[in-house]
């Protein structure tokens, strides 16, 4: 099974690889893993395949979506499928972000990925037993490109910027009817990101994401 296999298999289950790294100790891996492929969803197209999926109209959709479709790949290609939820314990994958070269902390301190920005979002991984031949990663976060960096003043609540993530804050500023933006569209300083401009993401799926957010 090359990697080129594996990419197809994930692309035809509406899932794009973000990221993979050959694991060392440390890195809280399977045991027996030589190969870990990191994946999240693939745009355009991810939110109304998810709509149309048997999961959608129950609790937690996506995390019920990813189950069964990160499963069943992980069943077709003789792989160990691991989530982000179902803790605690939580399996460590923003340090496997990370690890992958293509996934860094931002200037505001969010985990931005060279292809889904600041909307970056892990659905699972797919450890292998072997080891698959990965492409090379440009090891250059988009921050260092980026001259105007519209993240660090994006957030109208002044919750996320520079000095870190205010929690209470943001939660308080979606209370109020100027938060509606960030309700109905996503996060301003996600959205600000030009890499997760580019990316595809549909409204309707961060407005999800956000009431998950903002009731929890």
């Amino acid at each position: 099974m090359s990697f080129a296999a594996v990419d197809r298999a994930c692309q035809a289950a509406g899932l794009a690889i973000f990221g993979g790294f050959y694991p060392e100790p440390g890195d809280k891996t399977p045991g027996d893993c030589q190969t870990l492929i990191l994946l999240g969803p693939k745009e355009p197209g991810f939110w109304p395949r998810l709509q149309s999926s048997p999961e959608f109209d129950g609790p937690d959709p996506v995390d019920r979506w990813s189950e069964r479709v990160i499963g069943k790949l992980a069943n077709d290609l003789n792989a160990t499928a691991i989530f982000p939820f179902g803790g605690p314990p939580y399996q460590p994958f923003i340090a496997w972000a990370q690890r992958s070269g293509r996934a860094w902390q931002s200037p505001v301190g969010l985990l931005v990925h060279d292809q889904a920005g600041l909307f970056v979002s892990f659905r699972g991984a797919l450890a292998f037993s072997r080891r698959l031949n990965l492409p090379a990663t440009d090891q250059r976060p988009p921050c260092d490109r980026c001259t105007t960096k519209p993240c660090l003043t994006a957030c109208l609540a002044h919750a996320l910027g520079p000095d870190g993530y205010d929690v209470p804050a943001c939660h308080a500023w979606l209370d109020q009817p100027q938060g509606n933006s960030c309700m109905q569209g996503g996060c301003l300083v996600r959205r600000a990101c030009p890499v997760s401009q580019s990316y595809g993401r549909l409204e309707s799926q961060s407005a999800h994401h956000m009431r998950h957010f903002h009731k929890g």
